[in-house]
């Protein structure tokens, strides 16, 4: 599971290889959400409300980064970095 940013807590990462639809996961206090990237919702699991929403607010703001690592996790290809919220 590449790591492809984290900040304030949460960390974000994609698996390689991955099932469909396009998602990323993320992690903060123990607990974990995979979203959504095209609707930008969340799939499963939860985080903190206060969280949640700083994600969502990074997610929408960097969505396009967001869709291009999941087509390189899918052809199993590395990952890249996306800056985290500031």
């Amino acid at each position: 599971m590449p790591t492809i940013c984290s900040f304030r807590g949460i960390k974000i990462f994609i698996n390689w290889r991955e099932h469909r639809p396009p998602h990323f996961h993320a992690t903060y206090g123990g607990e974990e959400v995979s979203v959504l990237i095209n609707e930008l919702e969340v799939y499963d699991g939860s985080l903190p409300a206060k969280q949640l929403k700083m994600l969502l607010g990074w997610a929408a703001f960097h969505q396009a980064e967001l869709m291009e690592n999941w087509e390189l996790a899918e052809k199993n290809q590395e990952l890249f970095q996306i800056d985290p919220l500031r």
